[in-house]
């Protein structure tokens, strides 16, 4: 590549501030990694990990990034993470969704009081938080003048998740909530997609993919891998990029194959 290529990768996104849930570890600090290698200036929400935030805080290129700590299924503390990163920032151009839990609760073998908590902590987390994050973004959004919202999803919500099916069923509403947006928030210059993704190396999947189960895993892709945290952030990148407009409302599957869909 040359220094001219490589000079304007870097600089594609410079004086965007971009808000990344669940930016601390896996997934998140990958998308967060790619936005500040191209000069954008990043928000890491996390949880309760501080220690792993201010880690990939310190790994980013660039200056100005700054961490916030909320729970995204708590609607008011969501509110406040948005209205602070805007504030420190003084704008917000660009929204990742990306975190999000998996509880596992197979039907035949989880209590009916187990099976309820499961699939309101999920909903919360996985639906109800980011739909909150998304309408506090793009009120802001819609008087600055636009932006981007992109939404990480699953396969799982495609193929479905037989251990885990309030994971499955709220990507596949997270998966619609993008779509709805796409449409609602077009005339408005915002404009809203999804990743879904396969299985991803990553250091929360890292013991999965380590024992027997791994090579059944990575068996169900034609490619016998998985993907990398990075090939993620590629297709969110591509959708907040400047030409990919018209790919509002697109579900980009990253999943190796391992599930086809049409």
């Amino acid at each position: 590549m040359s220094a001219r290529d490589q000079e304007k990768i870097s600089s594609e996104f410079d004086g965007k501030n971009v808000f990344v849930t669940g930016g601390s570890r896996g997934i998140g600090r990958a998308i967060a990694n790619a936005f500040a290698e191209r000069g954008a200036r990043v928000a890491i929400l996390f949880r309760f990990n501080e220690a792993a935030a201010k880690e990939t805080l310190t790994g980013l290129c660039g200056t100005g990034h700054i961490v916030v700590q909320a729970d995204i299924a708590k609607p008011d503390e969501v509110a406040t993470a948005i209205a602070s990163t805007i504030k420190q920032f003084g704008g917000l151009d660009i929204v990742i969704n990306n975190a999000g839990i998996g509880i596992h609760h197979p039907l035949e073998s989880t209590t009916y009081n187990d099976w309820q908590a499961a699939w309101r902590r999920t909903i919360d987390t996985n639906l109800h938080g980011p739909a909150n994050v998304c309408f506090c973004a793009a009120r802001y959004m819609i008087e600055s003048g636009g932006g981007r919202i992109v939404n990480v999803t699953s396969r799982g919500a495609f193929r479905g998740e037989p251990t885990k099916p309030a994971y499955g069923a709220s990507k596949a509403g997270l998966n619609s909530l993008s779509q709805s947006l796409a449409v609602g928030l077009a005339p408005y210059n915002i404009f809203v997609g999804a990743v879904a993704p396969g299985f991803v190396n990553t250091e929360l999947t890292a013991d999965r993919l380590q024992g027997k189960e791994g090579v059944e895993i990575r068996a169900q892709s034609p490619l016998n891998r998985v993907a990398e945290a990075r090939e993620v952030a590629h297709a969110v990148l591509f959708l907040c990029s400047e030409g990919a407009e018209f790919s509002t409302g697109a579900i980009i599957d990253i999943n190796g194959a391992s599930y086809l869909r049409s």
